[in-house]
């Protein structure tokens, strides 16, 4: 069984230099650990999903601009996530309002080709499928 993600859970970024936090809003109004808990919608960037630091990706304008710049050494620029669309899968049984509760086995995607998975749920009491 997977666990429940809740606020202040520890996310990665395939592509970025440091771990990141993140951050649920007060709409769903479901608490787990006196901490709010997240839906697969919590991906809004720098909202939900914060820096994670440098980015390493090519595909980032930034990214390929600075490494052009510097001929071809790759050169990572400050990330700012591009989290368009939501966690999948998410809990396949489990809604919080109209969305699926999010499970520390989903992953989101980054439009410049980071992959984001959570490597530390925030608890560790609750498990959801």
């Amino acid at each position: 069984m997977a666990k429940q993600v809740i606020m202040g859970a520890r996310l990665k970024c395939s592509f970025g230099s440091a771990p990141s936090t993140l951050v649920v809003l007060k709409e769903n109004n479901v608490m787990e650990e006196s901490r709010f808990a997240a839906t697969i919608n919590d991906h809004k960037p720098m909202v939900n999903i914060m820096s994670f630091g440098l980015c390493r990706s090519l595909a980032n304008p930034t990214v390929a601009a600075a490494t052009a710049a510097k001929a071809g050494t790759l050169t990572p620029m400050p990330c700012i996530p591009a989290t368009m669309t939501p966690w999948t899968p998410g809990s396949p049984t489990v809604q919080l309002g109209p969305y699926p509760s999010l499970n520390d086995t989903s992953s989101c995607l980054c439009n410049w080709t980071g992959v984001i998975t959570v490597t530390d749920p925030g608890q560790t009491r609750e498990e959801i499928p």
